[in-house]
Parts: structure tokens; sequence; C-alpha cells
């Protein structure tokens, strides 16, 4: 909510959504062939009307059938092809509207955890955290070395941004984290290496180059969104990441 009791991300998607609703609509106006498009409907029209006038004539019908099949994947083709042209701006756009609308900051006095992810888990004892001003632990840290992981749960005191330092061996490597409410640009995790993956669920620069950690995540929560009564949790695409993998793992 906005200081005025404005449900803001409900407005953004809402905003957004009609934006990118015009925009297809002109795209697909003059991007696709409307004369073929229009053609190929009637084909199809054609061959379910021969279905039902010579249903009792089973050569006719399999012909039928396997021309609306033809004629079916040739008015795919046709109502597709503007998609070629807004798929590249359109997954960027989803991107960068993930940043701020998949997941909401770390509230202020609630804990939450830190995940590092290593290639080799006799190396779990050799990692430590070291937290700023106004971050502390809330528990031991814990190995998890089926996973190559090491957790921490940590709370913090105020809001702001954070920058938690991870010691592995002689090398410090860092981990942004945002605590408070309202809306922020997030980045769940940051990875080494992975270019693809770092595109979808990092905002942060890659990790440099290193054999000890593969990636150092953050807990944010899934961000609520509430519109017209109804109550969406949008899924991050890092926490559909992790779920995913998860399931995986099960």
């Amino acid at each position: 909510m906005g200081s005025l009791g404005v449900n803001v991300p409900a407005i953004i998607v809402l905003g957004i959504s009609i934006v990118i609703g015009l925009v297809m609509v002109v795209v697909f106006r003059y991007a696709s062939d409307q004369k073929a498009i229009h053609v190929a409907k009637n084909h199809l029209k054609a061959h379910l009307l021969a279905l039902r006038l010579f249903q009792d004539q089973i050569p006719v019908v399999m012909r039928s059938y396997g021309r609306i099949m033809l004629a079916t994947g040739h008015y795919l083709r046709l109502a597709f092809k503007p998609l070629l042209f807004v798929i590249v701006p359109m997954t960027f756009l989803i991107v960068q509207l993930d940043r701020y609308l998949g997941s909401a900051p770390v509230p202020t006095g609630q804990p939450f955890l830190m995940t590092v992810h290593m290639p080799d888990s006799n190396a779990l004892n050799d990692v430590s955290l070291s937290l700023p001003d106004g971050m502390t632990t809330t528990a031991p840290a814990v190995h998890v070395p089926s996973e190559n992981q090491v957790v921490w749960r940590v709370v913090a005191e105020r809001s702001g941004r954070y920058v938690v330092n991870v010691q592995a061996s002689d090398q410090i490597f860092s981990k942004q984290v945002v605590v408070g409410s309202g809306l922020s640009r997030l980045s769940p995790a940051r990875l080494r290496g992975q270019l693809w993956e770092r595109f979808f669920v990092s905002a942060e620069p890659a990790l440099p180059q290193n054999k000890l950690i593969d990636a150092i995540d953050v807990q944010y929560p899934d961000r609520s969104v509430a519109f017209a009564g109804f109550e969406s949790l949008l899924c991050s695409l890092s926490g559909c990441r992790f779920s995913f993998q998860e399931y995986l793992g099960n």
C-alpha cells in the first residue's frame, strides 16, 4: 500500500496489462496477414461443416479430420507470427517487473534465511557470515551437506539496504539485502556464471570467478497483490526457480 492507502502494485499491474494489451492488438493488426487468417478460418469452418454433413461416410470424415489438423496448424502459424515481434521486449519487460513486483523486501524484525551454495560439501565449515550494523543472526549456521549449502537465520532491526559479506577461505563475497516495505528493486540471488539464469533471477553482478561459492540467496517473501476484492500471490521468477528445484529434488 502507498502512503494514501493506494495499492500501488495492483495499479502498476493493471496499468501495464492495459498498455501491453493495446500494444498487442496494434502489433497483431499490422504484423499479421489478416486476409490469410480470414481464409484459414473459412477453411476450418468448411471442414467442420463437412463433418456434420457427411458424418455417416467414414472416408469423408477421416479426410476432414486430417484437413482440419492441417488447417489448424496453418491458422496457428499465421496467428502467432506477430509474437515474433514482441517476444524479446516482452520477456525483458517481465524480467524487469519481477525485480519490483515478484517479491517484497524483508520486513523489519522478521527473521529470514540466507543460503550459500557451494560446489564442494567438504568446504562448508570454512564459510562464515559477516553482518553489518543493524543485522544479527538468531540461530547457529545450519550445514546441509546433501545440498552443499550453509544456511543462516538473520534478522534486521531497521529498514535499509544492507551489504552482507560471506567469507570462504581467504575470499570475501558480498550480497545486497533490502529490508523494509514498499517497492524496491530486489535481487534474491547472486550467482557465479550461469548467464541465462542470472538474467532471469538476479539483479546483481555475477560473483567473481572462484571454486568456493556458486550462489548466495536471500529469502524474500512473495508479494501479495489485491485487486477488486481478490488477492493474488505473485510467484517471482526466482521463487518459481527455487520451488522447481525443490520439486526435482523430491
